[in-house]
């Protein structure tokens, strides 16, 4: 059994970042910007007012209230190309380019109009209320730098900056395949010793969610001839994941069948809890990653593994937020495997973070999965751990993490 860090790396060393492609802004959200995106514009292009009021000469009302002849009313998107001179202001909204000579607004709750002038009852300092050119960003700065998941700010931002096509990296291509006797689809007729597949579902989700495209190629039973179809069918995939049959019983299939498709098998069995039957290797140039068949470690190694790869096929550098939190009650020491045990996070009476481990740790509790709020993370060889210690975790839910 190899340690879970040396896998990580080995793993993450057959990947590098896929080519981009140009998408519209619609299409954008959750997007990997390929390169950076600049401002094809300045914005505001010109010295806007930032308040209803009037526009005017700050150096004009050193003593008021003073009255001021009114010659314009500029509404946002109208330009005044006529200075002010001394004496006169202009009727300004939000928004609304200065004229020349103005550098200064007056808000229109400081003010009396009558008509054709109007009395400033206050005066201002130049700059007061201007919203000044370039104020937000000029054309050719950087406003979203490469490498960044797109969010809804983004993507307003481009569109602000005329930038209606974006370059990002294209999706990767995750085929996924479960295979044994013992699991039907959803809705099927189980038979006496059947079990509902989830996991081709789970993992479909967890790949959206991580910023993939999913290949859902269904369930392969334990026959040579079924599997050999089916990872016929992942050909062309950025990378093929397979759950279930990945160790080397009579029974486990699949490492025989990749091995004979000619995949160079890099490694197989971590030194993990849940999830030691991992396995990864290279066919023809594309990576596999064999995930166990439980439920559970299915998903944990999903969590610690696949999505890594996948970020690394997006040219993201993004680690799992690690927290410390208090545990919520009194643990064994460890053996040999590194373990993720899950557990709801609580706060104590002082408010600080409590994860309490559920009792039942097995692997094919699913559901204990769906309720659990974390993962405890204990080193391998991990002393006894008494209430109230600190423990490190990871959070679970978002849209990063998937699960």
């Amino acid at each position: 059994m190899i340690p879970v860090e040396e896998a990580l790396a080995r793993i993450l060393g057959a990947f590098s970042p896929l080519p981009a492609e140009t998408v519209s802004l619609t299409e954008a959200l959750g997007r990997v910007l390929a390169e950076d995106v600049t401002a094809a514009l300045t914005q505001p292009p010109h010295d806007v007012s930032a308040m209803d009021g009037y526009a005017v000469r700050a150096a004009d009302l050193a003593k008021v209230p003073i009255d001021l002849e009114v010659v314009a009313e500029i509404a946002a998107g109208a330009l005044r190309r006529e200075p002010l001179r001394p004496g006169q202001a202009a009727r300004i909204f939000t928004g609304a380019p200065l004229p020349p000579g103005a550098d200064a607004i007056v808000i229109q709750e400081n003010t009396e109009a009558e008509a054709g002038r109007v009395r400033i009852l206050q005066s201002v300092q130049p700059g007061r209320y201007v919203r000044p050119a370039g104020l937000d960003f000029r054309a050719g700065e950087v406003g979203i730098a490469a490498g960044r998941r797109l969010t809804s700010r983004d993507v307003g931002l481009a569109a602000a900056m005329n930038r209606p096509w974006l370059k990002v990296r294209r999706r990767p291509q995750v085929a996924i395949l479960s295979t044994g006797d013992e699991v039907v689809l959803p809705g099927e007729a189980l038979g006496e010793s059947q079990i509902v597949a989830s996991n081709g579902f789970s993992l479909s989700a967890f790949v959206t969610a991580a910023g993939g495209q999913a290949v859902h190629l269904g369930i392969a039973a334990d026959d040579r001839g079924q599997l050999d179809a089916a990872l016929d069918q992942a050909a062309g995939s950025d990378l093929l994941v397979t759950s279930g049959g990945a160790s080397v019983g009579k029974h486990d299939l699949v490492q025989g069948a990749l091995v004979d498709k000619g995949m160079d098998l890099d490694f197989w069995k971590i030194a993990m809890r849940p999830g030691k039957p991992l396995m990864f290797g290279l066919m023809g140039g594309t990576p596999v990653l064999g995930l166990p068949g439980n439920p559970v470690s299915s998903l944990v190694c999903a969590l610690l593994f696949l999505r890594p790869a996948i970020a690394a096929l997006l040219g993201l550098a993004e680690d799992l937020p690690e927290e410390t939190a208090l545990l919520g009650r009194d643990l064994d020491q460890n053996d040999e495997r590194q373990d993720y045990l899950r557990a709801r996070l609580e706060a104590d009476a002082a408010g600080r973070l409590t994860a309490l481990p559920f009792e039942r740790q097995d692997s094919s509790m699913l559901a204990t999965l769906s309720r659990a709020d974390c993962l405890i993370v204990r080193a391998p060889h991990a002393p006894a751990a008494a209430a109230g210690d600190p423990v490190k975790i990871l959070r679970l839910g978002g849209p990063l993490l998937g699960i």
